[in-house]
């Protein structure tokens, strides 16, 4: 909130004008009394003239509220002569309106950077070669050049394969090859090598444009919110008026309706509920969340539902590495190095996923010589005097059996596999999902335990991804494959069932953002335009930000109405007093101020950050531990997948040794992993959710992961070593079963415990790196 600003503005003149010249008249009261009354004569009329622009504004838009009660205030001690209780009045009319001013002052929708991401020239293919031309003059039959990482300009036919980044438009995540013949649309980039298209609309006809267009149109199409003071004022102003009248009449006195109208002067309003609203903002603020305005924060605290994008918001927003597959007797964490090897040197996303997951792992791969990209194969290179190629697997129909599991295993994760070949032979398979945040489903419990109801996810992406998260966070309704006018179709089919709020992050998410009571955008990683089109914009890489500006926003409103309405009923009491002539004006500028102290203590409680429990530096420290360590014992998890894999075809030499260096692991690492999570985290957390009790569900889950792994050592013992094939069936529900509770365990860990911890002041590149194990990160 820009402090200085305000203060240089004209509310904070009006302050400081009206409160000298009250503060002078009470100072050369008592030599001449004369000059005292016409000082605050003058810090009435200070006050009546911006208040009457005040409410002739508000009268012109077709509103009236708490400022017109102001007025009537101010003019009344004019007309009878009390001009210390009109400067009072005054006073107490410029504090409110600047407290108003810093609570209320508002971004508009800036749609600036939707424009800026448009290109203005583009490369036209001539007989001459490329040649820069303005977009404008691009018409459809043009040949054009696009090359990596510039943004498509106009609506275009592809002439060769080629890949592009359509996430600004749809929300997926993977880049998406588009074959000869092929439509791209504006907006999207090109991320492979450069592409030759032939455009089939001018700029202005062409789908980024029309983006643009509904976001205009959506912010202009917002409805101005009604303050919370006005609301109230709606019954408080006719209620003053007719008791001032209703005094005037029976007694004749006109000086009893003045002193009526001044202690009805709605400071209560004026004062207290913006100072609330101040104080929410402030807490937002310090909760990593920007909200643009107090009326953003009012809508807010009275939200009832919530329509979310997927990629980005509710999902990291990136592919990441969620699963290896490896040939027999191949090592995951091998199969991992030699890719990450290779695809350090490509700027591909799926490789930037790759070396993301083998740092994670704790890998350091080996130097690669010679690397080459070729477009629509992969990335490939010599690595330890092996040639190694990253990428599409050729001939699927010729995959071996493993390799065949590997593709049905990404069918049904939803995942992508991207296939390691190492001397010209399959070594494995990494899977790549975009994996939902860890922190999303502690959000979404939050919110509906707050007050929201219908939670509906609306993406770009498709509906078996959109259906899948959808199911994992627990959300009421699903609208996939939705383009940026059906995103604001589903926010204005939301906000018929009440006040909605709209997340994103995404330039396809800012028409929807603008068209939503509150929108509220993701800013560390989202784009420039959704921040833009954002009523509030989250600043850190956290979606519980949300929860926690939604509880914020709700207690702030609570505060406010309790203050204006223990306010305004005291005001009401003070009235019935003037008004049968026990507290004249001045009598009753000084109860209004009694009554405006009480209900700003009151309001002052919203600046306070209510009671939460504090993880705790030490207990923040471990928890980012522990997480560390679970991307680390992703080797050991893809090893007891890997053994039960292998002992699908009967006892062999392969299967003994997978079997064997799977036990090796776990009893290497996991169990000193869970007996260190058992003996040093869970007392600790557990007494942040009430006693060790709290943990014994979490503690049960290691019990039996020691139970399984002391079985398979049994049946170790018992053979020798070798697999015997009477053992193959209880093994492989052993291994499979551990493979199951690994990955829930781990799941549960990550988003009921690691989510509490703050962010790592010090993140290393590989943030967010995940899962080289478990099928489902859920």
């Amino acid at each position: 909130m820009n402090w200085r600003f305000a203060f240089a503005s004209s509310e904070a003149a009006l302050l400081v004008t009206t409160t000298t010249l009250l503060a002078a008249g009470g100072l050369v009261w008592i030599a001449h009394p004369g000059a005292a009354r016409v000082l605050w004569a003058v810090a009435t009329v200070v006050g009546l003239v911006p208040a009457t622009v005040w409410v002739i504004g508000q009268f012109r838009a077709g509103r009236w509220g708490a400022d017109l009660l102001a007025v009537l205030a101010l003019a009344s001690t004019l007309v009878v002569g009390e001009f210390l209780a009109g400067a009072v009045v005054a006073v107490m009319v410029g504090t409110g309106r600047l407290l108003e001013t810093l609570a209320q002052r508002r971004a508009g929708h800036d749609l600036s950077a939707l424009l800026d991401r448009i290109p203005r020239t583009a490369k036209l293919v001539t007989v001459d070669g490329p040649r820069p031309v303005p977009v404008a003059e691009l018409g459809p039959g043009d040949r054009i050049v696009v090359a990596p990482g510039e943004v498509v300009p106009v609506d275009a036919g592809v002439t060769a394969d080629a890949a592009f980044d359509e996430s600004a438009l749809t929300g997926e995540p993977d880049p998406v090859t588009r074959r000869a013949g092929d439509t791209v649309r504006s907006g999207v980039v090109s991320v492979g090598e450069a592409v030759e298209l032939v455009a089939t609309a001018s700029a202005e006809d062409s789908t980024y444009a029309g983006v643009v267009r509904l976001a205009e149109q959506a912010g202009a199409g917002a409805a101005p919110v009604a303050r919370l003071a006005d609301r109230v004022a709606a019954w408080f102003l006719p209620t003053a008026l007719a008791i001032a009248g209703l005094s005037w009449l029976t007694s004749g006195d006109a000086v009893r309706a003045v002193a009526v109208l001044v202690v009805a002067t709605p400071c209560p309003l004026l004062l207290a509920v913006p100072i609330a609203v101040t104080g929410g903002l402030s807490l937002a603020a310090r909760a990593g969340v920007v909200v643009k305005g107090g009326a953003t924060l009012e809508l807010l605290g009275r939200a009832a539902t919530l329509a979310t994008d997927k990629t980005g918001t509710v999902t990291v927003g990136r592919p990441e590495v969620v699963g290896v597959v490896c040939a027999p007797g191949e090592d995951a964490a091998r199969v991992l190095a030699l890719a990450a090897a290779v695809e350090s040197y490509s700027t591909h996303v799926l490789a930037g996923a790759v070396v993301r997951a083998a740092a994670g792992a704790g890998l350091r791969p080996a130097t690669a010589t010679g690397v080459r990209e070729r477009h629509g194969v992969g990335v490939e290179g010599r690595v330890e005097g092996s040639a190694v190629r990253v990428g599409r697997a050729g001939d699927e129909g010729a995959l071996p059996d493993w390799a065949r599991g590997a593709a049905s295993r990404g069918r049904l994760d939803l995942a992508t596999p991207v296939w390691v070949t190492v001397d010209d032979r399959l070594r494995g398979a990494l899977l790549m999902r975009d994996r939902v945040r860890t922190d999303a489903g502690r959000t979404i419990r939050r919110l509906r335990a707050v007050g929201l109801r219908d939670i509906v996810l609306v993406t770009g992406d498709r509906v078996a991804n959109a259906e899948e998260v959808a199911a994992l966070l627990g959300l009421d309704a699903v609208r996939a494959e939705a383009s940026p006018a059906d995103k604001i179709r589903c926010v204005r089919d939301q906000r018929r069932r009440g006040i909605t709020v709209m997340v994103g992050d995404g330039v396809n998410d800012a028409p929807a953002l603008a068209a939503a009571d509150v929108g509220v955008a993701l800013g560390s990683r989202g784009s420039t335009a959704a921040a833009q089109a954002a009523d509030a914009v989250i600043l850190d890489d956290r979606i519980d930000r949300l929860a926690d500006v939604v509880e914020i926003a709700r207690r702030t409103r609570g505060i406010a109405v309790r203050s204006a309405v223990v306010g305004t009923s005291l005001s009401v009491v003070a009235m019935i007093v003037a008004a049968v002539g026990w507290l004249p004006p001045v009598a009753g500028a000084v109860a209004q101020e009694g009554i405006d102290v009480v209900v700003i203590l009151y309001a002052l409680r919203a600046l306070r950050r209510p009671r939460r429990t504090k993880v705790g530096d030490p207990t923040d420290r471990m928890l980012r531990r522990f997480a560390a360590e679970h991307d680390e014992l992703q080797p050991t998890r893809v090893a007891v997948r890997q053994a039960a894999d292998a002992l699908s075809g009967g006892p062999s030499p392969v299967a003994d040794a997978e079997l064997r260096r799977a036990h090796r692991l776990l009893v290497d690492h996991l169990l000193p992993h869970e007996r260190a999570e058992e003996r040093d985290l869970y007392p600790r957390v557990g007494a942040l959710f009430g006693g060790q009790e709290a943990m014994s569900t979490m503690s049960r889950s290691h019990v039996e992961i020691e139970r399984l792994i002391r079985r398979l050592g049994r049946h170790l013992a018992e053979s020798g070593g070798r697999v015997l094939p009477d053992q193959v069936d209880d093994l492989r529900a052993t291994l499979y079963g551990l493979d199951a509770v690994l990955t829930l365990h781990f799941a549960q860990e990550e988003e009921a415990f690691f989510t509490l911890a703050d962010p790592d002041p010090e993140p290393r590149d590989v943030d967010r790196r995940r899962g080289l194990g478990g099928a489902e990160e859920a």
